[in-house]
């Protein structure tokens, strides 16, 4: 039986205003669950074409009580890698703090080797850190490297006395630990992708890790050769995030909803967060990279699909 998500019959939850900020698109939101209610750090493109966040909040979890004016958090247009925008936060609780991982956005130097050959753009992993969604410190740089990275999540808390953090590298979900936060080895890949199908292009983690009965339960996105982005579900063993235990073959979500196939790039669902209310798992999901939309499915089902897709030794869904 294929498991899909449900999505909010509100749909879309929050969309473009007339604010100069947040004009052209609102979607990819970071999610936090803070004084009783559900806050949304959404990632705001305005007319400049520039990438910022805004913040809403909802009581419920599906319906938008609050939503800010201005933009809570603005690229640092100082530093020379994130002066041209900060994309798709992650929100982590980890130790009373709220962690916000995020893709710091600019260009290859006009000298670069990567300009002739890909788009000029050049991604980081940049992290910021709240504890009460008014303000927020910047930490720069997530690693020392200066490789292209994106699409990381933090871990909620330590494994074995050590953090550990997904992001991705070569267009596959990679593992990192750190005894600190600040300096991190690498621990191989999670998840790449396919030889054909849904995921073939490309892997990256969506929501944070939860830890569930059956391990760490991971919503990623999958992107095909044809450009369509689709959402999917692994479980890493909670003692050895490295080892997948359990993922769904089929996607739980593909765009087929006119606000995920058409906007500003089509065919496209992207979570980055999910809450945890009552007996439901809320996905947060933007909608073809131009509106923010909301979804659910009971804890109990998504579990026992994925309980039912247990991983072999040799990676292969039994």
């Amino acid at each position: 039986m294929v498991v899909q998500l449900e999505r909010f019959p509100t749909n879309p939850l929050l969309a473009p205003t007339t604010n100069w900020w947040e004009c052209r698109a609102v979607f990819n939101a970071g999610v936090a669950q803070y004084q009783g209610k559900i806050h949304l750090l959404y990632r705001a493109v305005g007319q400049d074409g520039v990438s910022r966040f805004g913040l809403a909040v909802s009581h419920d979890g599906v319906s938008i009580a609050e939503r800010t004016l201005t933009p809570m958090v603005e690229p640092g247009y100082n530093d020379p890698y994130e002066r041209c925008g900060c994309e798709d936060p992650r929100i982590t609780f980890l130790g009373g703090v709220y962690y916000v991982t995020y893709t710091a956005v600019s260009l290859y130097p006009r000298s670069s080797s990567k300009i002739s050959s890909e788009a000029p753009w050049r991604t980081r992993v940049a992290l910021l850190t709240t504890t009460d969604f008014k303000t927020f410190l910047r930490h720069g740089l997530v690693f020392s490297d200066d490789r292209d990275d994106k699409d990381a999540a933090l871990f909620p808390e330590k494994v074995n006395g050590r953090y550990y953090i997904i992001h991705r590298r070569d267009l596959a979900m990679v593992l990192a630990s750190s005894t600190d936060l600040h300096h991190w080895q690498e621990e191989g890949r999670i998840l790449e992708p396919t030889h054909s199908g849904w995921q073939n292009d490309r892997v990256g983690v969506g929501a944070p890790p939860i830890l569930t009965e059956l391990g760490w339960l991971i919503l990623y996105h999958g992107r095909d050769s044809q450009g369509v982005y689709r959402l999917g579900a692994l479980v890493v063993d909670a003692h050895d995030p490295r080892r997948v235990v359990a993922r769904l073959p089929e996607p739980l979500l593909d765009p087929r909803e006119d606000y995920e196939r058409m906007g500003v790039v089509a065919n496209v669902v992207f979570t980055c967060g999910l809450a945890e209310v009552g007996a439901d798992y809320l996905i947060y999901y933007g909608g073809a990279d131009k509106v923010l939309a909301g979804a659910r499915i009971a804890k109990a089902t998504l579990l026992d699909a994925l309980r039912r897709s247990s991983v072999t030794a040799s990676g292969s869904n039994s």
